[in-house]
C-alpha cells in the first residue's frame, strides 16, 4: 500500500495511524508543505491522509501551495483514490470540492462527545457508522459547509458538520482520532494562546487529564475509519 500524507506542520502528524500502517507493510510518502511543498505524481497512490495545521485553507495569499494541494486532492478525488482528512485536511477537502469553509460560532479545543447523524440526506447502508456518541478530541476554529454529494456522519454540540463521508472512497474529520498523549501535547505546546475561557474550550490541565481509555477507544474508531477505507480487494 502506497500512502501520501499531507503534513502541513511539524507538530500533527499521523499519530495511532502509524502502527496501523506499519502492520499492512504501507509505504509512506510525505508532503511536508513547511518545508517543501512538492507534490508527487498521483499514479500508484492508494490512500492519501491530509492532516491538520493551525492555518486556514483561505490563507491561499500567504500560502499559495494551498492552491496546489487544494488541485491535488480534487483530482485524487475524481480518480476515486481511498481519502481521510482530518481537521484542516477535511477543511481542505470541502473547500478543493467547492464548499465554503469558514470562523466556526465557537472554538472547540479539548476532549467533547460527538454523535453519530444515521440516516441523513444520502446516507447509504454502506455508509460509515459512528457509535452513537464518542468522545473525541478537538482543536479547530473554523467549520466547512458540506460539499456536493457529501453525507454528514457526525455532529456536535458545538459544530454541525463534524464528519462527513464522499462516496466510498472519503471521509473527513473535524476532530483527532488519531490523537495519542504526545500529539496532544505538542499541539498544547505550540498552540497554547488558544487555551482561553470559553465554552467549547478546555483547560490545558483538563486535556492533558485525559486517560489512556479515552486515546485507546479513539484510536481504535481511527483503525476502523481507516479499514473501512481501505478494505481488501474483492470486498
Amino acid at each position: 500500500m502506497k500512502v501520501q500524507v499531507l503534513q502541513h506542520v511539524p507538530f500533527e502528524d499521523i499519530g495511532s495511524m502509524r502502527p496501523w500502517l506499519a502492520a499492512r507493510g504501507a509505504t509512506l510518502g510525505y508532503t511536508r508543505f513547511y518545508a517543501d511543498p512538492d507534490l508527487p505524481a498521483p499514479d500508484g497512490i492508494d490512500l492519501v491522509i491530509a492532516m491538520g495545521g493551525p492555518m486556514s485553507v483561505n490563507d491561499e495569499a500567504e500560502l499559495p501551495w494551498l492552491r496546489a494541494e487544494k488541485a491535488f486532492l480534487r483530482e485524487l478525488v475524481a480518480r476515486r483514490v481511498p481519502m481521510l482528512g482530518v481537521c484542516l485536511g477535511a477543511q481542505m477537502i470541502a473547500s478543493a470540492l467547492g464548499a465554503r469553509v469558514y470562523p466556526n460560532a465557537e472554538k472547540e479545543i479539548g476532549w467533547f462527545p460527538v454523535w453519530s447523524v444515521p440516516g441523513g440526506t444520502g446516507a447509504s447502508a454502506d455508509c460509515f457508522r459512528f457509535p452513537c456518541e464518542s468522545r473525541v478530541f478537538h482543536w479547530h476554529g473554523e467549520t466547512f459547509d458540506l460539499p456536493p454529494e457529501a453525507v454528514r456522519l457526525a455532529s456536535s454540540a458545538a459544530c454541525a458538520n463534524q464528519a462527513f463521508q464522499i462516496g466510498r472512497h472519503v471521509i473527513g474529520l473535524q476532530f483527532h482520532l488519531e490523537a495519542t498523549p504526545e500529539s496532544a501535547a505538542a499541539l498544547i505546546d505550540h498552540c497554547r494562546d488558544e487555551l482561553v475561557a470559553a465554552p467549547w474550550i478546555q483547560t490545558e490541565a483538563a486535556i492533558r487529564a485525559a486517560g489512556a481509555d479515552v486515546y485507546t477507544e479513539s484510536n481504535a474508531l481511527m483503525d476502523g475509519v481507516l479499514d473501512y477505507l481501505t478494505p481488501p480487494p474483492g470486498t
